[in-house]
């Protein structure tokens, strides 16, 4: 069965929790990584979740806010060290196209010794992707599409699971009509929600190219998906994130609202999913 375990669920400037990113984890217990966060705290929550470095053999980079990629030098700099002392098998593959690797690259370069970047195209390898690309990873299906970001290139995907399970992740814009291909129908939406509606004057999303828990909830109702997970969010409610967060959600959306804390682990399934 697949699962996703979320590592951190917050925007960029969050101290209560971490930045967003997760894992999908396939039945063999083989994870993909979804963005690495702002720093070093990636380790802590894989630690935090028991997933092995040794298990991570793909990652893929949405885009190059530092949020979501800076700690890459950290997972790199853990995968050398494993591989020098052999507890590391095969290779790392990243993901992303060509403008964050090329970050990604460059902050390696500029913050880790010759020991772990000189096993680039080696042992780390990284890996381009295009719009409409078709990938299988982990035995997943998994096509990658540019979201049309309004600040800096950033890609998503949609996933399809070998029991025939969809999840769309449209990266941590507002969702936009040309990605309703993507996203109809799905039966997992992972969608940015930055704060309340109803406090939209106090975190001014709109300013930031963010949506509330109201258009994500609007926005799942009209693409009729059955689950909607809310990420990227403020931490000033962290107590009580699900609980208003989701009562907020109620008014727009009348399936599944799914709202995770860190170290969190979400079982995919054919019916209404909860978190483990």
């Amino acid at each position: 069965m697949t699962k996703i375990n979320f590592l951190g669920t917050g925007n960029a400037m969050v101290t209560k929790c971490y930045n967003t990113c997760f894992t999908i984890e396939n039945e063999y217990g083989e994870h993909l990584l979804i963005d690495t966060g702002g720093g070093n705290s990636i380790l802590t929550q894989l630690e935090n979740l028991n997933i092995s470095i040794s298990k991570i053999h793909n990652l893929f980079l949405s885009h190059s806010h530092n949020d979501h990629i800076n700690g890459i030098t950290f997972i790199i700099r853990a995968v050398v060290e494993a591989i020098l002392k052999d507890q590391y098998k095969g290779t790392l593959n990243i993901y992303g196209h060509k403008t964050v690797l090329d970050v990604a690259k460059a902050l390696c370069h500029l913050l880790l010794e010759e020991k772990f970047t000189n096993l680039f195209d080696d042992k780390i390898l990284f890996i381009e992707i295009s719009d409409n690309n078709d990938i299988e990873i982990l035995n997943y299906k998994i096509s990658f599409f540019n979201i049309d970001s309004t600040k800096r290139l950033q890609f998503g995907f949609k996933l399809m699971t070998n029991d025939n399970i969809s999840l769309a992740f449209i990266g941590d814009e507002p969702y936009k009509a040309y990605l309703f291909k993507y996203c109809n129908n799905s039966d997992y939406l992972i969608h940015e929600a930055y704060c309340l509606y109803e406090e939209r004057e106090i975190f001014k999303p709109y300013e930031k190219s963010h949506t509330t828990v109201k258009e994500a909830c609007e926005n799942a109702t009209e693409l009729n998906v059955d689950n909607i997970i809310l990420l990227h969010t403020e931490d000033k409610h962290i107590e009580n994130r699900k609980e208003f967060y989701s009562a907020e959600g109620r008014y727009f959306f009348n399936k599944n609202i799914i709202v995770p804390d860190d170290l969190e682990t979400l079982e995919l399934t054919n019916e209404s999913s909860k978190i483990l």
